[in-house]
């Protein structure tokens, strides 16, 4: 056990093969069921969510407030090695979850992917309706921290860690804070937009 433990890659292979037994488990007979597929693009999801949201939070939470504590000679330990590939889990974990979360949304059927996107307004907006306007705000605070992960912060951290060549020490340091601004921007934006999912979720279904 410990062998496969302290492999990563051995860990996740097992660990996906144990997600897939229970997902087979669940859709055992019903793989033609629109609702399965539903099901598994949640999971997909939730998991690409929790990594992104869970380096979001790395980022914030410890290496941005602790980077100003860190001698100036174990710095390039962070910027050099910990942070590109943080960064790469980062901004894919980020698309991946979008993406499957339109798709879960689509496979509830275009009237429901039409009604949130446009915050319950696409049939004329009724009292009914506020779950679909609560529901997509959350939708769309999630599409606004994707883009800014993609145009914004990944961009700007490719200069500021000297993963693009040709930048001097003053637009390092422009880019680092602008891709800091960003990230500070999704983690105020990350705790209404998991209200909005995990409420609705809760209350609406």
């Amino acid at each position: 056990m410990a062998g496969l433990l302290s492999n990563f890659r051995n860990t996740m292979i097992v660990s996906l093969l144990l997600a897939g037994v229970m997902i087979y488990s669940f859709g055992a007979g019903r793989f033609d069921d629109p609702i399965f597929w539903q099901g598994l693009l949640r999971w997909a999801h939730v998991v690409a969510g929790i990594l992104w949201i869970g380096l979001l939070y790395y980022f914030n939470f410890v290496q941005i407030r602790k980077m100003p504590d860190i001698p100036a000679e174990l710095k390039p330990a962070v910027s050099k090695y910990i942070a590109p590939e943080a960064l790469f889990w980062f901004r894919w974990a980020a698309l991946v979850t979008v993406i499957a979360g339109l798709i879960v949304a689509l496979l509830r059927g275009h009237t429901y992917l039409h009604e949130t996107l446009s915050l319950g307004l696409a049939g004329g907006f009724q009292p009914t309706d506020s779950g679909f306007t609560l529901m997509g705000v959350g939708m769309w605070l999630g599409i606004i921290m994707m883009l800014n992960v993609w145009v914004f912060i990944w961009p700007n951290q490719q200069i500021a860690l000297g993963l693009k060549e040709g930048h001097d020490a003053d637009a390092k340091a422009k880019a680092a804070k602008t891709a800091m601004l960003f990230s500070r921007t999704n983690l105020l934006l990350s705790l209404p937009m998991l209200a909005s999912m995990t409420m609705y979720q809760t209350l609406v279904g």
